[in-house]
């Protein structure tokens, strides 16, 4: 019994870790999700830099997309994975303003730490933050931009002006193309009941080449590879959708077939072309012109689809199939045969066009019948059209959140001055300790007009100055005017930029949680991992 362990090291396996107290796990904890929110915070904005981020599997990324950034950082620390996680709540709700929750998270904590080396309990802390942020939840709602929640979601150009404030802050000069492009793409494919609009049915297809002037919305899909056959247009055309391989071999059950002669071998090729030719007749007998298929065309298939002047197009991605079937109206068949009358789609044109050396399929509905629409963006690098792509997809988002709720707040950090400004009065009324809470609270939300200064190069305390003069004065529209012309300026009325107000409510909603959640942690205690020892490496033992 001499050498018995005792204590946590008894009831533990062995390679355990743990840390308690302020100083080992809270402090900790703090520090983690403050590096994360640094990393962040410098891509906050219009004037926002890109981070150059390079995956596990070497994958580049270059962004100042803050959902991007912590999803492809792999963060492995407990706390600072919190904070990630509610920016990926963020993300899924909302779509925007993942940076603004890691961002004002950390700031939270860091001023938390402040209020731990003074000698406050986490507690108290956590009851001031949460104090604070039910009264700027309740003051966001005074803070509305009047006439906002009167917005006709059909109207291209009402639209684009609502969502060039989320777009300015990823694309910065290229604002009000994009706004107009995902306006467009969004309102065509906007059902009769608008919350049930869905993200996923605008598509981007991204081809090199030309620039961002020559993105333009299809009505329809754009599908990037070329068509099996001669036959490169269609209008007016009946389509039809295979799962399966348009092709003989595609039989539903393996069979040994037995040959003796020669005479009987030519008999079973010409019996299996007569059902070939069968059934590609079938198909140009219920009208068809155009034949998808989700796998591979045969060779002979091939013969008689050009025989009866069959469009032939193959689609090897299984969710593209499915896009493509609720573009036309078609129903995916899985066994090759004669399609009924209510499983054939409908295009009004197919073409195969060329978009800068590219070959595309390009799907169009004239009607507004289609339930899919596609974005096609033009650029120079891959790079820089998947920053774009993230953009529109912001954008896309954006309008969803405006069918939702259309009302929108004050951009360039107004909001929040005006929070921080009527919050700190709020926490000197307050008698208990949670008042100096109130006050950091109030003191972490100047982070966004800080930040926003700083990235464009001005002097942050003077432009946080000049905003709490303006507030006071009663200018609550007043924010940060990046353009170094004026000490600050109303965007809504200069620029016709503002916030959509449901991105800014789950943001702090979130941030606040996922502080919360941190500080209630005063001990960490982790397993040994699992598996075996690591292999050989740099500074391994190879052995």
């Amino acid at each position: 019994m001499a050498g018995m362990p005792y204590g946590l090291q008894a009831m533990l396996k062995d390679g355990h870790k743990h840390l308690s107290g302020l100083d080992e796990a809270v402090i900790k904890n703090v520090e983690a999700c403050k590096q994360l929110s640094k990393i962040t915070r410098t891509s906050l904005g219009p004037n926002g830099m890109n981070k150059m981020v390079i995956n596990h599997l070497d994958k580049l990324f270059v962004t100042s997309d803050a959902a991007v950034i912590v999803r492809e950082l792999e963060v492995a620390h407990p706390a600072a994975k919190l904070l990630v996680m509610a920016a990926q709540a963020q993300e899924q709700e909302i779509g925007d303003g993942t940076n603004l929750v890691v961002t004002f998270g950390g700031e939270l904590l860091g001023n938390a730490e402040e209020l731990i080396r003074d000698g406050l309990h986490p507690s108290e802390i956590i009851e001031g933050y949460e104090k604070a942020m039910e009264q700027a939840l309740k003051w966001m709602e005074e803070l509305i931009i009047p006439g906002s929640e009167s917005l006709d979601i059909r109207d291209v150009a009402a639209v684009a002006d609502r969502i060039k404030g989320t777009l300015s802050s990823k694309q910065f000069g290229y604002e009000s193309i994009l706004a107009k492009t995902c306006a467009e793409a969004c309102i065509d494919v906007c059902p009769k009941n608008q919350l049930n609009f869905n993200v996923d049915n605008v598509r981007v297809a991204k081809i090199i080449g030309s620039s961002l002037h020559e993105n333009e919305v299809v009505q329809g899909m754009v599908i990037r590879r070329d068509v099996e056959g001669t036959v490169k247009h269609a209008k007016d055309a009946k389509v039809a959708v295979f799962g399966c391989a348009v092709d003989t071999s595609s039989t539903e059950t393996k069979g040994t077939v037995l040959i003796s002669s020669g005479q009987e071998l030519e008999d079973y090729s010409r019996g299996e072309e007569k059902k070939m030719e069968e059934y590609i007749k079938q198909i140009a007998e219920t009208g068809a012109k155009v034949v998808v298929s989700g796998q591979s065309f045969g060779e002979m298939a091939m013969h008689f689809i050009e025989r009866y002047n069959l469009m032939a197009i193959k689609i090897s991605s299984k969710f593209e199939l499915r896009r493509f079937c609720r573009a036309t109206n078609a129903t995916g068949i899985i066994k090759l045969g004669r399609p009924q009358a209510d499983e054939l789609g409908y295009v009004s044109s197919i073409d195969l066009i060329e978009i800068g050396g590219t070959k595309c399929v390009v799907v169009k509905q004239n009607d507004k019948t289609s339930r899919v629409s596609t974005v096609v963006l033009r650029g120079s690098t891959e790079n820089a059209m998947d920053d774009i792509e993230r953009a529109v997809d912001d954008g896309v988002n954006a309008y969803k959140a405006l069918t939702k709720d259309s009302r929108t707040l004050p951009a360039g950090g107004a909001t929040e001055i005006e929070l921080a400004h009527r919050l700190a009065a709020f926490g000197r009324k307050q008698t208990g300790l949670d008042q100096y809470a109130i006050e950091k609270f109030a003191r972490a939300l100047e982070v966004v007009p800080r930040t926003l200064a700083e990235n464009a190069g001005l002097n942050a305390t003077d432009v946080v100055y000049n905003l709490y003069a303006a507030h006071a004065n009663g200018e609550t529209a007043a924010g940060v005017d990046v353009t170094h012309e004026a000490q600050w300026c109303d965007l809504q009325a200069k620029e016709s930029i503002a916030d959509v107000y449901l991105v800014k409510w789950w943001a702090l909603k979130l941030a606040t949680e996922a502080v919360c959640t941190v500080l209630r942690v005063d001990q960490i205690i982790m397993a040994k991992q699992a598996g075996g020892p690591k292999g050989g490496g740099p500074g391994g033992d190879e052995d």
